[in-house]
C-alpha cells in the first residue's frame, strides 16, 4: 500500500468513526452562501492574492495564432474541475507575447474560469515542453503565503464558491464573472496547516481517481488489441486468408457472412424504429417499456444514465418495435456509425425509441455477444463510413447495414472469444464503479472538510510533500 493510500484509508477510518464526536464540538456559522466554525476566518478572493496575484488572461484572435510559434494557448475547455483537459494546440510566436506583454504561467500556477458552467472552476497549469499563456477568460491567482494552493484548487471547486460565482456573473446569453467581482468572492480560510490537511485528504483521493483511470485506459486498450488480434487471427489458427474484402486477413477455417445472411428466421430480427419512432410527448421518465434512444447506444455499452420510457398502451401498439435483454442494438448515426452494445436485463420491457437504433436478431449460427465485438471493430467501421449518406448527419441505411461483412468462426469459437473479451468488460466495469465510488466520496468529504464539519484538526494525517510544496 503506498503512502497516499494508506493516508486516504487511515482517515477515512476515523472520519466514519469520529464524525459524529467531530460534528457535536464544531460550533458551525452561516455567512452568506458560506458554511464555516467559527474559529476559521473569512476572507476574498482580493485578500488572498498577493500583490498583482490575480490577473486575466490576453485577449488572443484567430490571426495572432502561429503554427510555428513557441508559446502555446491555454483555453476555457482545458480548465477541468480540478483536473487539466488534454493538451493545448494552438500557438503564439515569442515575438507576438513580447509585443502584447502577454502573461507566461508557470507550472503549478493556480488557473480559474471566469465564464462556462461551472463559472470559478479551477486546476493547476501541469508541466509542459512549451511555456503558456492563457485565453482572456481564465484568471491566474497567486497566493499569498498562509494559503495552500491545493487548498485553494479544490475550495474553487465546490458549490459555496460556484453559487457565488454565478451570483456575481454578467451578460445575457454567455456568463462570466468580472475580474472585479472575483475579487470579492468570500473564502473559508482554516488555519495553514489545517489547509495542508484538507487538501492531502482530497488531493489522495484525486490520486486514487486518477490511478482507477488508467487502469480502466489500460484495459480498454488491451481489449480493443485483442478484438483486432482475434478478428484477424483467432485464438489458435496457425494459417490466415485473405478475404480480399475490407475485413482483411482472416483464419483459414472461418468463413465471411453479412449481415443478412446471419439473421434469426424470424419476423422483426432486423428492424429499426423508422415509421414508429417514439416523438417527444410519448417518452415519460417514467413508464412501462424503457425507450432506447441513439444517444444509448454506446461502444458495448448501453447508457442508462437518464433512462426514458414509453407507457404500456404505446408499447402494445408497436409491440412489433419490442427489445429484449441480451438482444444486439446498433447506431446507424453519430461516430462510430455501426456501434453496438447488448440491452442489459435492467428492464423488463424495450422498445426501439427512434428511427436510428436497429435490432439485430442473429440465428443460431452467431453469438450475439461476438457479433456486437465484430460490430465494435474498425474492420466493420471501415465499411460502415463507406455507406454514409446526408449532407448535416450522416447516417447508414438500414439495407446498407445489412450489406455489412463480419468474420464467421464456427460458434465454439465465438463463444470462446466473445468470453475473453467480456471479461475484459467486467474488468473495466469493475473500475467504473470503484472510479465512481471514490467520486461520490470526494464529494461528500469536500462537502464536509470544507464547511468545517467534519475537522481534520485532531486526526493524524501525514501531510503529502505535493501539498505542502505548494503553500
Amino acid at each position: 500500500m503506498s503512502e497516499q493510500d494508506s493516508t486516504l484509508d487511515d482517515f477515512t477510518k476515523n472520519e466514519n468513526d469520529s464524525v459524529e464526536e467531530n460534528t457535536s464540538s464544531t460550533q458551525l456559522r452561516e455567512e452568506g452562501f458560506l458554511t464555516l466554525p467559527y474559529d476559521w476566518d473569512i476572507s476574498t478572493v482580493r485578500k488572498a492574492a498577493k500583490q498583482d496575484g490575480l490577473v486575466d488572461g490576453d485577449w488572443i484572435e484567430s490571426d495572432d495564432m502561429d503554427e510555428t510559434g513557441e508559446i502555446q494557448l491555454v483555453q476555457l475547455g482545458h480548465l477541468g474541475e480540478g483536473q487539466f483537459k488534454g493538451e493545448p494546440d494552438r500557438f503564439i510566436t515569442e515575438e507576438f507575447a513580447e509585443e502584447e506583454n502577454c502573461t507566461i504561467l508557470s507550472e503549478g500556477d493556480l488557473l480559474i474560469s471566469r465564464m462556462q458552467a461551472p463559472i470559478l472552476r479551477s486546476c493547476l497549469l501541469p508541466t509542459f515542453d512549451y511555456d503558456s499563456i492563457m485565453a482572456v477568460d481564465i484568471a491566474r491567482l497567486q497566493h499569498t503565503d498562509n494559503w495552500n494552493r491545493h487548498f485553494l484548487k479544490f475550495l474553487f471547486n465546490s458549490r459555496p464558491i460556484w453559487k457565488q460565482g454565478r451570483a456575481w456573473a454578467s451578460g445575457t446569453t454567455r456568463k462570466r464573472i468580472s475580474r472585479t467581482n472575483m475579487e470579492k468572492i468570500r473564502l473559508p480560510q482554516p488555519t495553514l496547516d489545517e489547509q495542508r490537511k484538507i487538501a492531502t485528504v482530497l488531493y489522495t483521493i484525486d490520486e486514487a481517481i486518477q490511478k482507477t483511470e488508467e487502469i480502466e485506459s489500460q484495459l480498454q486498450q488491451i481489449q480493443k488489441g485483442l478484438v483486432k488480434k482475434f478478428l484477424s487471427e483467432g485464438i489458435d489458427a496457425t494459417e490466415t486468408k485473405e478475404t480480399n474484402t475490407k475485413l482483411g486477413t482472416i483464419p483459414k477455417h472461418w468463413n465471411v457472412a453479412t449481415i443478412e445472411e446471419i439473421l434469426a428466421d424470424e419476423d422483426n430480427a432486423f428492424t429499426d424504429g423508422a415509421r414508429y419512432s417514439l416523438s417527444s410527448e410519448e417518452i415519460h421518465p417514467e413508464g412501462e417499456a424503457r425507450a432506447i434512444l441513439l444517444e444509448e447506444v454506446g461502444e458495448g455499452e448501453f447508457k442508462d444514465t437518464t433512462p426514458k420510457f414509453a407507457t404500456q398502451e404505446k408499447y402494445e401498439e408497436i409491440t412489433h418495435r419490442a427489445i429484449y435483454p441480451g438482444e444486439v442494438v446498433v447506431a446507424k448515426m453519430a461516430e462510430p456509425v455501426a456501434r453496438a452494445c447488448i440491452v442489459p436485463d435492467t428492464y423488463e420491457k424495450y422498445l426501439l425509441g427512434c428511427a436510428d437504433v436497429v435490432r439485430i436478431v442473429p440465428n443460431e449460427e452467431v453469438d450475439d455477444r461476438f457479433l456486437m465485438y465484430c460490430m465494435n471493430s474498425h474492420k466493420v467501421w471501415r465499411q460502415a463510413v463507406a455507406h454514409l449518406r446526408g449532407t448535416g448527419r450522416s447516417r447508414i441505411n438500414l439495407e446498407n447495414i445489412a450489406e455489412l461483412k463480419i468474420p464467421k468462426p464456427p460458434l465454439p469459437e465465438q463463444k470462446r472469444i466473445a468470453e475473453i473479451l467480456h471479461d475484459y468488460d467486467r474488468r473495466i466495469e469493475n473500475e467504473r464503479e470503484y472510479r465512481d465510488q471514490l467520486k461520490r466520496l470526494k464529494q461528500g468529504l469536500m462537502q464536509d472538510l470544507l464547511s468545517g464539519e467534519v475537522r481534520t484538526t485532531d486526526a493524524d494525517i501525514e501531510v503529502l510533500d505535493e501539498v505542502r510544496q505548494h503553500g
